[in-house]
């Protein structure tokens, strides 16, 4: 980013900072801060605190950070787990932002597992009558589908398998006998998958999306909302190698899961893979073969 640019945004995030706290304060630096792959990641710091935003290319991206904010206002409406709340979003030319309130990480409390197994039990608890959203987002840098539908399943297969499947298949990254395996199972899905209501999701539920904040008490980032099976976000979160047994146990407590729920763990996990794939390659087709071929 040539200076200009960077004077431009750095003057366009102090405006809106202003703007959204309705008083006067200067921005002294910007820290970065890394671990993302999309997007460029600051600490800000100001005369009057500090502040986190994420900036990227509204050209490739437009939208995102509208749609993460509102995300994450929704997960803080059930007051369930805490998240960064959010100060305002903004543009400068082709570079977006998203600023949030910065949130110091910690060492996790005693109870941390037990807290957030229960706390996402409460999020859940959150339910509407259609699965999906009233509008697609992301997951990563790849656009989430979220048409809505009164059927799980109908929604599963189409706006989460068959809508990666086929970008896999574009891309060239499955064989045929891959995508004869997804519509085996796809005729298979409604004797698999038990009958829910449409429960809120963080939606990228993995270990890279939460960390322990104030008092080692958990914080949820990153979210790719929508009305869902809840087992989604369970089946992400076993994907790279599971959370503290603490978390299911306090999960189960608050809000039991139906019978089984651990068989079916491979079935949804198959969406997040089906991301994998398309976002970094091959490395994740042998594990989607796998499942397929224990499933059908």
């Amino acid at each position: 980013m040539n200076k200009t640019l960077q004077i431009n945004l750095q003057n366009a995030i102090q405006d809106k900072l202003r703007e959204a706290e309705g008083r006067k304060l200067h921005i002294k630096r910007l820290i970065p801060v890394y671990g993302g792959d999309i997007n460029q990641s600051f600490r800000i710091r100001t005369d009057r605190g500090d502040y986190f935003v994420k900036i990227n290319d509204a050209q490739i991206y437009p939208g995102m950070f509208e749609k993460e904010a509102d995300g994450l206002n929704r997960l803080a409406a059930t007051e369930s787990i805490r998240v960064p709340a959010v100060i305002a979003t903004g543009r400068s030319n082709d570079l977006q932002f998203l600023i949030l309130e910065y949130i110091e990480k910690s060492n996790p409390a005693p109870d941390f597992w037990e807290k957030f197994g229960s706390g996402l039990a409460e999020l859940h608890r959150n339910t509407r009558r259609h699965y999906g959203l009233e509008y697609d987002n992301y997951i990563g840098s790849l656009i989430q589908i979220n048409t809505e539908d009164t059927s799980w399943v109908n929604f599963f297969i189409q706006n989460r398998l068959r809508a990666q499947l086929n970008l896999a298949i574009n891309k060239n990254l499955v064989e045929l006998d891959c995508i004869e395996g997804f519509e085996r199972l796809f005729d298979r899905l409604h004797k698999l998958l038990p009958v829910e209501f449409p429960h809120l999701l963080h939606g990228d539920l993995w270990s890279g999306n939460f960390l322990p904040g104030p008092q080692g008490q958990p914080v949820l980032i990153d979210p790719a909302v929508y009305y869902g099976h809840r087992e989604m976000d369970l089946a992400m979160t076993l994907l790279f190698g599971g959370f503290d047994d603490r978390f299911y146990a306090a999960y189960n407590e608050a809000f039991p899961l139906l019978p089984g729920w651990e068989e079916r763990m491979p079935v949804y996990q198959l969406y997040p893979l089906l991301v994998h794939l398309n976002l970094f390659g091959g490395s994740y087709y042998e594990r989607i073969c796998q499942i397929l071929n224990g499933l059908t």
